[in-house]
């Protein structure tokens, strides 16, 4: 029996035979599985766990960014706030990745738009730490300039509410939110940004992924609701202007790292909420701007309705393993779900943003890595989620036709580096011999092709 198996059932046992003499007691008479997920577990102390908004293994991954423990954007480490993005990956180890194009609220000191700090050790700000709140697709946050960030997401797209207080003591009444040409490792290449008059910011980067080779070009289109415009522009080095209203960057023959983006500032609306829709999209602008209107569509963004469509499908798919915890410690049940909950938020589902070929089949990314992953939550899917486990082996069988290996890790649209052997074929052995494909029988693997993608890897050794 698989390691994973074997833990899940000791503590399922535990839970069923635990002492009624605990405390906190569940009351299991409404049992909703989301009250006992807590994102925040594993955010310090090296754990890389993504602790924002996102929807299983969702595309747009929404947090605030820290300039601590940031492997996965935002961390309990205590430290500052250096903007808000709209993509990240979780249990990363090494280097941060992704976090592209953070917007950042503000004031600017006597509304002087180089009162203004833009650069992302400048802009950086504490936040209160009892302000913050994860629950499966939501995320908040108070910053200690007294800005507050509530957020939620769809697959393609995040939406952000930040509530500006009555500005006092000289910080300015217009509020201005940034957008910065950059990621959380500082590893953009090149970057272009347009800003329209009505304050669409538009713009795309080549970017390193995290732990591979090679490098990936992602694009964003973010739209503001809520307040009327007062100015729109650019800036560079902490110094901005309404003129020009677009730009291109490069690291340019030293290597130097010119941070530059846009920005918006408004008018502040009588309750004070600025709503920033961003969508995003490794194919084109055009794209990114799509998928914003699509799902996130009208001329008055529903954050509820969203927020509550994730939920649901968290409800969804934490609803396939039920225990009876009458009894139980509630922190027991807490560790149960939330463990189950994070075996769902990676590899993420890229089906239809995958520049690199055509192709019919699913693509999923973000395999961090398949050498830890077939010890137990690829295993463990092959029981609570086994069609979206068959799309993974599907989009894993399409990368090999595709590329010529099976990958061992991958991410951001790039072949990752190998450890260990070659950790798919297990994951392909495993799903075999559970027929997993009899699980769901619309969805076929072409098992023929999986021993030749084995067989490959056995006697053929990339150069790499």
């Amino acid at each position: 029996m698989p390691l994973i198996i074997r833990l899940l059932w000791l503590l399922i046992v535990g839970i069923l035979a635990h002492s009624c003499n605990a405390q906190n007691y569940i009351n299991t008479t409404v049992f909703d599985p989301l009250k006992y997920v807590n994102q925040l577990i594993g955010t310090d102390n090296g754990g890389n766990v993504f602790a924002g908004a996102t929807r299983p293994y969702g595309m747009a991954k929404a947090v605030a960014d820290v300039d601590g423990q940031n492997t996965a954007g935002f961390s309990t480490d205590g430290r500052n706030v250096t903007g808000f993005s709209h993509m990240h990956d979780s249990g990363t180890g090494g280097n941060p990745s992704l976090g592209n194009f953070p917007l950042f609220p503000q004031y600017c000191p006597g509304d002087e738009i180089n009162n203004c700090n833009f650069l992302k050790g400048a802009r950086k700000t504490s936040y209160v730490r009892s302000s913050v709140v994860a629950t499966p697709g939501y995320f908040a946050i108070e910053l200690g300039t007294g800005i507050k960030a509530e957020m939620t997401v769809t697959e393609h797209a995040a939406l952000y509410h930040f509530e500006f207080p009555v500005g006092a003591n000289g910080t300015g009444t217009n509020p201005l939110i940034s957008l910065d040409l950059t990621d959380l490792n500082a590893s953009r290449q090149n970057a272009s940004v347009s800003v329209d008059s009505d304050g669409r910011i538009k713009g795309n980067g080549t970017f390193l992924p995290s732990f591979g080779s090679g490098s990936f070009i992602s694009h964003f289109c973010a739209d503001f609701q809520g307040a009327n415009i007062k100015d729109t522009g650019i800036w560079v080095n902490n110094r901005a202007g309404t003129e020009p209203k677009s730009i291109f960057v490069t690291r340019g023959i030293n290597a130097f790292y010119l941070e530059a983006g846009s920005f918006v500032s408004f008018e502040r609306p009588a309750n004070g909420v600025i709503s920033a829709r961003v969508g995003v999209s490794f194919i084109s602008e055009e794209k990114a701007c799509r998928n914003a209107e699509t799902e996130i569509p009208g001329e008055k963004w529903d954050f509820d309705g969203i927020k509550k469509s994730a939920e649901e499908a968290w409800r969804e798919k934490l609803s396939v393993v039920s225990v009876n915890a009458t009894g139980v410690n509630e922190s027991l049940v807490t560790n149960f779900y939330s463990a189950i909950y994070r075996t769902m938020m990676s590899p993420q589902n890229y089906t239809g943003e995958n520049p690199l070929w055509q192709s019919s089949e699913p693509y999923y990314d973000s395999f961090y890595c398949i050498w830890d992953a077939f010890r137990s939550q690829l295993p463990f899917l092959t029981i609570v989620n086994p069609s979206t486990l068959t799309e993974m082996i599907r989009s894993l069988l399409d990368t090999y036709k595709n590329v010529g290996w099976l990958p061992d890790c991958r991410m951001s649209l790039c072949k990752g580096f190998t450890q260990g052997g070659s950790n798919a074929d297990v994951v392909l052995a495993d799903a075999f011999v559970k027929n997993l494909t009899s699980a769901n029988s619309t969805s076929k693997i072409d098992w023929r092709l999986a021993y030749q993608a084995v067989l490959n890897d056995a006697e053929n050794e990339p150069l790499d």
